[in-house]
């Protein structure tokens, strides 16, 4: 695999220049799934030359295949392009405050295999043990030759694990472990692949900008409700990760408590909640984190904490909105499909009957990705950083 794509920026020498270009193509193919080579240098404004150039490039290091040649117009059949799944892999590691996952994905989005872990907590080390031992079952299943396509290690955990410790019932004397923790660090001991860490729900928003339903939208917000609520914010069809790699956490915003006294969105519209009020009714919580595909039927206690969950959401939403004018709401989370359909169409709700006057309403939108967004976020990291450019480019149509 030719790695001088890797370093597309810098100076103008003619290497980055073709190095921007390939990065350029490939986005674009990424984009509409496939494209030919006219229509390429249509919206790069790149000469037909440069593109056929370009595109042989790729398809002779297996990055570019053909597609089926598309015949009915006058003069030579138009042949799409479209990325190779088999060309790159990367492996993505989730941590979550309940579980933790290890994803393989393919150069498309596809997720070839998954391992899944649950604790009661997470513990550095518990973590590393995961990651060397579900890194070798991974790369065991892979050939020699495809071992060598891996862009590397994407890993999307949530900022600042020590916090928030009483929700979840961690002991602060071991989850303090993770203040010093040095995530690339830690995985350099176990591995030679690059390392890349962002914030989890930052992640899983990127998941959705790109290979779900994001790509509608100009500006949106994000929520995922994993075991705390979470998200990121796309402006101008790209991530905004703000000064710290922290826009978008939406689990602070304030929202009305039970009292009327003012509470953290997380402690209001996150699982854990859910999770606590099982166990105060006696049922078992454990399949919220074991089969976060397929929960049981928890009957009124769902309902009640969806009716809440979508409340509390629909705050934030206007919040957000009087801030930053987002088309949309994108709303996901570890829990079934059904669960987030019912979800959204709460929230749907719950916001006609809040005031909007001086705000343009933003859509409210049942994301695509699931429950895997931030695994999939995860592993997107090395291929972006290596062969993509911002989607921001990418969605300024020719004339």
């Amino acid at each position: 695999m030719d790695t001088r794509i890797r370093y597309p920026s810098g100076g103008s020498n003619q290497t980055r220049v073709r190095a921007y270009n390939e990065r350029l193509v490939m986005s674009l193919v990424r984009r509409h799934g496939s494209l030919a080579k006219a229509e390429i240098a249509r919206r790069t404004s790149l000469s037909p030359q440069t593109v056929s150039v370009i595109m042989r490039a790729l398809e002779k290091d297996s990055l570019l295949v053909r597609g089926e040649p598309m015949r009915g117009r006058v003069g030579q059949p138009s042949i799409p392009m479209a990325l190779n799944p088999d060309a790159v892999f990367s492996i993505g590691l989730k941590i979550g405050r309940r579980s933790a996952d290890l994803v393989l994905m393919d150069f498309v989005g596809g997720v070839r295999r998954q391992l899944h872990e649950t604790f009661a907590y997470p513990l550095p080390d518990q973590i590393v043990d995961f990651a060397a031992r579900g890194l070798k079952q991974l790369r065991a299943e892979l050939s020699n030759e495809a071992q060598g396509r891996i862009a590397g290690i994407g890993i999307a955990s949530p900022f600042e694990l020590w916090n928030w410790l009483e929700q979840v019932g961690a002991p602060s004397n071991e989850m303090d472990a993770w203040r010093n923790f040095d995530f690339v660090e830690a995985m350099q001991k176990i591995t030679d692949l690059p390392v890349i860490v962002q914030n989890d729900a930052t992640a899983a928003c990127g998941a959705e900008l790109v290979f779900g339903r994001g790509r509608e939208f100009a500006d949106f917000a994000y929520f995922f409700v994993g075991s705390f609520i979470g998200g990121g914010l796309v402006l101008n069809h790209a991530v905004y990760p703000g000064r710290t790699g922290n826009a978008g956490a939406f689990g602070p915003i304030p929202v009305p408590g039970p009292n009327g006294r003012p509470q953290q969105l997380l402690n209001q519209a996150s699982i854990f909640v859910l999770e606590n009020r099982l166990k105060q009714a006696g049922i078992d919580p454990s399949p919220l984190w074991l089969s976060p595909d397929e929960w049981p039927d928890f009957g009124d206690l769902l309902t009640e904490w969806i009716d809440e969950t979508a409340r509390n959401i629909a705050i934030a939403i206007v919040a957000i909105a009087a801030i930053i004018d987002v088309e949309a709401a994108l709303i996901d989370g570890g829990f079934p499909a059904t669960v987030r359909n019912r979800l959204v169409e709460a929230v749907k709700t719950e916001l006609e009957k809040l005031d909007l006057q001086g705000i343009n309403e933003p859509q409210v939108v049942e994301a695509e990705v699931g429950g895997d967004a931030r695994a999939i976020g995860g592993a997107s990291l090395p291929i972006f950083d290596r062969f993509m450019i911002d989607q921001n480019v990418l969605v300024k149509e020719p004339a």
